[in-house]
């Protein structure tokens, strides 16, 4: 750098510390100008409203005016038609009088007085001036008092802030509101006129301001600035000297800003301090990377956060709510946050008080523990091990259903055989007793019937296929229907059957469809348990997209927000008696049979369960 620059530079920064008095007398020059502008713009505000209070003041002298003059024609009106009346038997000539009224005169043509009242000149009247009202012979001229008339229209504030006065074209006081009714030639008093009527046009009301501005600067204002010089350059010295400690004070503060933003930027923890009203003061990076958000858009924000659910605001809010107030856990607590992408993230939040050098507490310092993998492995190792006691209370079911299928088919094959042995004796004696031969008949149907649905059942325990054969679904269903026909006659309980006719035959076991339309009915009926009024069951078939679809409905109170998947699911059940199996191996069989079995809100209000296979 050349030397001359380099004196320049080293001179001005010598003499920074003056540049406090410099903008000090700029700051004086600044004053006087505007203390200059400000009475040159006082006075303009003074002129603006003695101009408004005068025009505002003239409206009610004239409107008094204009009423004097509507009585004169209402007067004159009346002596049009009452040549002969008098004035003194006129109600409007004894009004007036009692107001503003100091005399008036009835002239005829040749101008001499008619009539005149008050006869005589009141005392101390004053000056005064006159209204003429012309009459077919002659005229009606009325006196009124200005004095009177400033009196009483005038406001009494307006009396206290100017001298109010009516000049007439010889600069004469008529009258006067003001402690000096003496109009003085060297008045320099702002002041302004106003035309008070067309009947007195040489009349004017004029408004004199009694205490007008001071001229000059006030003498505060130089008090202050001549004050002000020496103080600005005491300041500036002292100025000087503090901000040489400041500027070591602030290299300081920056060091160990410094060091703290770099210990806090390297902790793998989540940090926020927050105000006592939960305000944001500061935030490291891993908690800026925790939720998505800049710390530029963090700090600052006050609850409720851009990182809470939206589904769950007033739950966080009051969380937030006790931890501010004092009571949130010492091992923590956690909480489910949401990351800018849409993500959400389970943490794990610990509180402490946040202590300033005062050692006064001035808010919360949070430390935040990103725990969602640790939950999700958790969650996963939790329903592996519920996966595996299901499986083996599947296994245990399975054989206990396989063993008890095995000891049920004696029974019933022995039931079937004294049930035939049975029949054949009856027939050898003779018995023609129809009814006993019927039931007997239905009973040896029903063991049989037993007998093949305990064996498919077992086949299907032990992993076997189901037996697919060409079938008929609407014999089927009406069958399942015909074994509960009773039970539900029983419950009080409507059946509406609505089967298609036309429904293509289809490829499989008769015996487990048949199975599953049972249960279904059955899980139709108990959920009218409870249902009061009317209660009705809907069975319905239909086809569909290469598919035949049976439906079972109810009125009941349907699946009140349960999936599905849940109903389905082993060892579920909304029964208090039930083992939660039922629909689950519906599932299966109708999975077996490559169908989908669903469910869902029915037409009726209820819940509705549904079952399709395919059509071969």
């Amino acid at each position: 750098m050349p030397a001359l620059p380099r004196l320049l530079l080293r001179l001005l920064r010598r003499g920074l510390w003056a540049l406090p008095a410099l903008l000090a007398l700029v700051f004086v020059a600044a004053v006087l100008a505007w203390a200059l502008a400000d009475e040159a713009a006082e006075r303009e505000r003074e002129r603006q409203t003695l101009i408004a209070d005068a025009l505002s003041a003239a409206t009610p002298l004239r409107a008094q005016l204009a009423l004097e003059r509507a009585a004169l024609r209402n007067l004159a009106a009346t002596l049009r038609e009452r040549p002969d009346a008098l004035l003194g038997a006129q109600p409007e000539v004894e009004a007036g009088l009692q107001g503003l009224w100091t005399g008036i005169t009835w002239l005829d043509g040749d101008n001499r007085v008619k009539e005149q009242l008050p006869l005589r000149p009141r005392r101390n009247e004053g000056l005064s001036l006159h209204l003429q009202q012309p009459l077919p012979q002659g005229s009606l001229v009325l006196r009124y008092s200005p004095a009177q008339l400033l009196k009483q229209a005038l406001p009494w504030w307006l009396a206290r802030r100017y001298d109010v006065q009516i000049i007439d074209g010889n600069e004469q006081v008529i009258a006067a509101l003001t402690h000096a009714p003496v109009r003085m030639e060297a008045d320099t008093r702002p002041s302004y006129r106003v035309a008070l009527d067309d009947s007195a046009p040489d009349a004017s009301l004029e408004l004199i301001l009694r205490e007008p501005s001071p001229a000059g600067l006030r003498p505060l204002v130089g008090v202050l600035i001549a004050g002000f010089i020496p103080l600005s350059m005491a300041a500036s010295w002292g100025l000087r000297r503090q901000m040489q400690r400041v500027q070591r004070a602030e290299a300081r503060w920056r060091a160990e800003a410094a060091w703290r933003a770099a210990v806090e930027n390297s902790a793998l923890v989540g940090l926020r301090a927050r105000d006592a009203s939960g305000r944001l003061l500061s935030v490291n990076r891993t908690f800026c990377e925790l939720v998505g958000f800049s710390e530029a858009e963090l700090v600052g924000r006050a609850p409720p956060m851009p990182y809470w659910p939206p589904d769950a605001i007033q739950e966080v809010m009051q969380r937030s709510e006790r931890s501010l107030a004092g009571q949130a856990p010492r091992e923590g607590y956690e909480a489910r946050w949401r990351h800018r992408s849409g993500r959400e993230l389970d943490v794990l939040v610990f509180e402490s008080p946040l202590v300033d050098a005062a050692g006064q507490q001035i808010g919360w310092l949070g430390t935040i523990l990103d725990i969602t993998e640790r939950k999700r492995l958790a969650e996963r190792e939790a329903r592996q091990v519920e996966a595996q006691a299901q499986a083996a209370r599947l296994t245990m079911l399975g054989e206990v259903a396989s063993t008890l299928a095995h000891e049920l088919n004696q029974p019933l094959t022995a039931i079937a055989s004294y049930n035939a042995g049975v029949l054949n004796s009856l027939q050898r004696l003779g018995v023609a007793d129809a009814p006993v031969l019927g039931a007997l008949q239905r009973l040896g149907e029903q063991a049989a019937q037993a007998g093949r649905v305990v064996q498919r059942i077992r086949q299907f325990l032990t992993r076997h296929e189901p037996q697919l054969e060409p079938c008929a679904l609407n014999p089927v269903l009406e069958s399942a229907l015909a074994l509960l026909v009773k039970e539900f006659q029983r419950r009080g309980i409507e059946v509406d059957v609505q089967l298609d006719a036309a429904l293509p035959a289809i490829q499989a076991d008769a015996v487990l469809i048949e199975q599953v339309a049972i249960n279904l009915l059955r899980n139709a009926a108990d959920a009218l348990r409870e249902q009061p009024g009317a209660r009705q069951v809907r069975l319905s078939s239909r086809s569909a997209g290469g598919f035949v679809i049976v439906d079972v409905c109810d009125n009941g109170p349907g699946l009140a927000g349960r999936a599905p998947e849940a109903l389905f699911a082993p060892f579920y059940s909304t029964k208090p008696e039930g083992m939660g199996m039922g629909l689950a191996i519906c599932r299966s069989i109708i999975e077996a049979h490559h169908g989908v079995l669903d469910a869902g809100t029915a037409t009726l209000g209820g819940a509705r369960f549904s079952f399709s296979l395919p059509c071969p």
